[in-house]
């Protein structure tokens, strides 16, 4: 093997190492977004499980109310009320501008 092409497959193997290294970089930059992603929903989905307990000590005890809701069905239509989804896709996540969303309202409404 001559010497050009011994220089040559060190160029060419230096190559793929840089583009590792930044495959690498990019990887883990989108790691550590997932990971502060995920720390907030933590954060936000014990604020949303804090304030269902306080929904649920506000609420009388009768099974039914005057609009035909259940108790868990009030504290759903509170939780809808305060901007956030209650439906199967979205759950948990906040109403962008309040925005209604038909999902929400059949889980709280439907079958009264």
């Amino acid at each position: 093997m001559d010497k050009q092409a011994v220089y040559d497959q060190l160029k060419v193997i230096k190559e793929q190492l840089d583009q590792t290294a930044t495959q690498f970089t990019d990887l883990q930059a989108e790691l550590t977004q997932v990971f502060e992603q995920n720390a907030e929903l933590e954060i936000e989905n014990q604020h949303l499980r804090d304030l269902l307990r306080e929904l649920q000590k506000t609420l009388p005890e009768a099974p039914e109310t005057q609009q035909g809701l259940s108790k868990s069905r009030q504290i759903l239509e509170k939780l809808y009320e305060e901007g956030f989804h209650v439906c199967r896709e979205f759950y948990g996540t906040r109403r962008k501008q309040d925005e209604e969303c038909a999902f929400c309202l059949e889980v709280i409404y439907r079958d009264q």
